[in-house]
């Protein structure tokens, strides 16, 4: 069996498709008028995947306010915020240029998703030839939307932690009902725990071991076949060109990361300085058997930070590399990290965003043509 190979999930959007939020959250365009060039740019997506060979394909999450998000607002700025939140909670992130995202606060409860990926999957079906994958969210990013030191008045944390599994739990399943082929968990935050930023409180609670047990509880809820489907994406973070937690040394997270009983991981390293370093953990702490599933490593052969362009060479001698550490079998090729997490993305390394979607493509092309080459050289 050929090197598999698999795109995490985002793709920049459209400049005409950030104006529009940014239209819609002024109150100039109708929700229904967004989704408009939502759909457009999300067609546009899955078209232009298509065309470089990728075999499962998403939308590049054009119709999301961020991979993080989603399920609760339309917009980054809140607008059509879910029930029970407030737009004041804790920074998810600061960025090493000094930008930062912030997550939504729960006020009260019960916690539910106002949307579901599903409804992404079903409209992506119906304009894809290809098969289609969905990313979700994972559990632990959500959990920090419950204060970290408060209790709730009549909505204790064990509550919600229970509301939240359950909405996890339906995201997947309806994305698998709905048509989507794979599901990969973003879990971008599982490095960033490990950063202890003062700015950031969160970090500095040693919060990886809550994050993977709180992980498990949703995929345990599934059987052995379906969680060779499900997977696991970690990245440093990529958002307006920058990183969140790539200082963190990333052994903190690849000793532990492979607890969680996923199918495969999805795992940036195309950027790291020490890619063998990489390579090595992958392949020492990756599992053949985890609870019913071998666990497929996705090696990041792309960066996305960088408009370069890598050549096919260039990610046939990195997965080579890998090859070397990891069983071949349990080898995979991807992107660091979604080309462009959040809707609203300028993309400075770039230029424009639709420059860098462009680029993209080019790079994608590049893992496609490079995977397949490695896959020859290595007789699979």
């Amino acid at each position: 069996m050929p090197i598999p190979t698999e795109l995490v999930g985002s793709l920049p959007r459209p400049m005409k498709l950030q104006e529009a939020y940014q239209a819609y959250d002024d109150g100039k365009i109708t929700f229904e008028d967004l989704k408009a060039e939502q759909d457009a740019a999300a067609e546009d997506s899955i078209k232009r995947l298509e065309a470089t060979g990728e075999p499962i394909v998403t939308d590049g999450e054009q119709r999301e306010s961020s991979f993080a998000t989603y399920p609760i607002t339309d917009t980054l700025a809140g607008t059509g915020l879910a029930d029970h939140l407030a737009g004041d909670g804790q920074y998810f992130a600061i960025f090493d240029d000094g930008h930062h995202r912030q997550l939504p606060r729960l006020t009260g409860g019960p916690f539910h998703y106002k949307t579901f990926a599903r409804e992404f999957v079903a409209k992506n079906k119906k304009i894809a030839t290809h098969d289609v994958k969905q990313a979700v969210i994972a559990p632990s990013m959500l959990m920090l939307l419950y204060p970290l030191d408060e209790e709730i008045p009549g909505y204790p944390r064990e509550q919600f932690l229970d509301d939240l599994v359950n909405e996890v739990e339906k995201d997947i399943r309806g994305c698998f009902g709905a048509g989507a082929v794979r599901v990969s968990i973003d879990f971008t935050e599982g490095r960033l725990a490990n950063k202890n930023d003062s700015r950031n409180p969160w970090t500095g609670r040693d919060m990886l071991g809550d994050f993977i047990e709180l992980n498990n509880r949703v995929l345990d809820r599934f059987e052995a076949g379906q969680r060779k489907n499900i997977g696991i994406h970690t990245c440093p973070g990529g958002d307006m060109d920058s990183v969140h937690s790539k200082d963190v040394p990333y052994e903190k997270l690849l000793t532990r990361m492979f607890d969680l009983n996923a199918g495969y991981f999805l795992i940036q390293c195309a950027s790291e300085d020490d890619k063998e370093k990489v390579y090595e953990l992958c392949g020492q702490y990756s599992r053949d058997e985890a609870n019913g599933v071998p666990q497929v490593c996705f090696m990041g052969v792309i960066n996305p930070l960088t408009p370069e362009v890598e050549t096919p060479d260039q990610v046939k001698r990195d997965l080579l590399a890998a090859a070397k550490h990891i069983p071949v079998e349990r080898l995979g090729a991807t992107d660091d990290c979604g080309f462009s997490p959040f809707s609203r993305d300028e993309k400075p390394r770039h230029g424009s965003p639709d420059f860098a979607r462009d680029v993209a493509m080019q790079k994608i092309s590049a893992r496609l043509e490079g995977a397949a080459a490695a896959s020859d050289e290595l007789g699979v």
